[in-house]
């Protein structure tokens, strides 16, 4: 039986994000299960609009963390948890030659981040892949 009660860590939600997720994922992949002060290093040093986005969703889950638990550090946290999905898409139409038209596609997504604590890792250790 498990834990109802259980804290599965502290989390934020950015929906309707003006970038489309492809553009996005491939930088959640270079912070996904690193501490939290190195991530953000890492994405200040990418010049992605999806690194900006990012940074800001995880500075709010980690903001979430330190007003929930005053215990906590900076230096405890890091990511478990980071999704990019897809958010509905905008429809517009696009003039093409001799009266005809394509429909352009403005893509949206929604980034959702959990933070944690470090010493609740276990077994896994911190940046590694597994």
């Amino acid at each position: 039986m498990f834990n109802m009660g259980a804290k599965k860590g502290y989390k934020a939600i950015a929906k309707y994000l003006m970038v489309s997720p492809r553009k996005v994922r491939p930088v959640a992949d270079v912070v996904r299960n690193i501490q939290y002060t190195e991530a953000l290093a890492r994405l200040d040093a990418i010049p992605n609009k999806g690194a900006r986005i990012l940074k800001k969703v995880i500075q709010s889950a980690a903001a979430n963390a330190l007003f929930q638990n005053k215990k906590l550090d900076e230096e405890m946290l890091y990511i478990k948890e980071l999704q990019v999905s897809d958010g509905p898409r905008l429809r517009r139409l696009w003039a093409r030659a001799r009266g005809k038209r394509d429909i352009l596609l403005k893509r949206m997504s929604h980034i959702s981040v959990v933070v944690d604590e470090i010493a609740e890792m276990g077994e896994k250790k911190v940046g590694t892949k597994s």
